[in-house]
């Protein structure tokens, strides 16, 4: 490469801010030259870890973005011991599909059985397909929510909730809403499903219990539903909590008399 010619490519490739390349760009030149690589083969090569790095920063900012409380893949989830959970459908879903279908996933069980694992896994997975994600709880989704309303920015607050690719609501139904509360959530939901972006929603309660979730409002219940359930995966999730199982492994139970492992109360949602 001649002088004129490597000055030229440095300056285009710090105007275009490919800073990767442009730290390689010498190493990457000499072996081209060495192995007598073609024109293409030298760019595929100067461009491959400027990519790279452009998709790890991509998934740092998304990580960031997300507001996730720990992070947690599926490789990490010991399936074995929730055996009422399907793997393979598991892995249908962290190919992303269900993020350009706009297809809802709801996970239902009891506490502790995994159900904040997944929809994390899921969020990591999102990231790292490039898209943004947002996880909250539902009271602190409530909470957000009224006070937006109360300040007049509510459509502001809808609008933020509306934008991600993935909006994860954990732990719906261990609080109970108020009534703005649940029409406030009500709202959220209605504008990610007219956006065709998806739902992640972990929940104690089984559907024929949402009214309780919506504030005693049987109607508004149904509403969400419809919307949640049109394109969905639901999985219930039957079986042990994982930190009940942790305290036996540790001995902390040893001179208790622990009752029988409970029977899930979570009933198979209707199809």
């Amino acid at each position: 490469m001649s002088i004129a010619f490597e000055q030229l490519a440095r300056e285009a490739l710090e105007q275009i801010g490919v800073t990767t390349a442009l730290a390689q760009l010498d190493s990457i030149a000499q072996q081209a030259a060495a192995k007598s690589w073609s024109y293409t083969h030298f760019l595929g090569a100067l461009f491959q870890p400027e990519l790279a790095a452009r998709k790890a920063r991509v998934i740092e900012t998304n990580l960031r973005f997300a507001g996730l409380p720990y992070l947690k893949r599926l490789a990490d989830f010991d399936f074995s011991f929730q055996p009422s959970i399907d793997k393979t459908l598991l892995e249908e879903l962290a190919t992303g599909r269900f993020l350009a279908e706009g297809r809802n996933v709801l996970l239902l069980g009891p506490p502790g059985v995994g159900k904040t694992h997944l929809a994390i896994a899921l969020g990591v997975v999102t990231a790292e397909l490039g898209h943004r994600l947002y996880f909250i709880t539902a009271m602190e989704l409530a909470r957000k929510l009224g006070t937006a309303f109360a300040q007049n920015r509510l459509g502001h607050a809808i609008k933020t909730l509306t934008q991600p690719k993935l909006l994860i609501i954990d732990e719906i139904g261990y609080l109970g809403l108020d009534s703005t509360q649940a029409s406030l959530l009500f709202q959220v939901l209605c504008n990610r499903y007219e956006r065709n972006h998806a739902v992640i929603i972990t929940s104690n309660k089984a559907f024929s219990d949402w009214a309780d979730v919506f504030a005693g409002d049987a109607v508004l219940a149904s509403a969400a539903l419809d919307r949640l359930l049109h394109r969905s995966t639901v999985l219930n999730i039957k079986g042990e909590s994982y930190r009940l199982k942790e305290k036996r492994q540790a001995g902390l139970f040893q001179n208790q008399h622990l009752p029988p492992h409970p029977k899930p109360t979570t009933k198979q949602p209707k199809t």
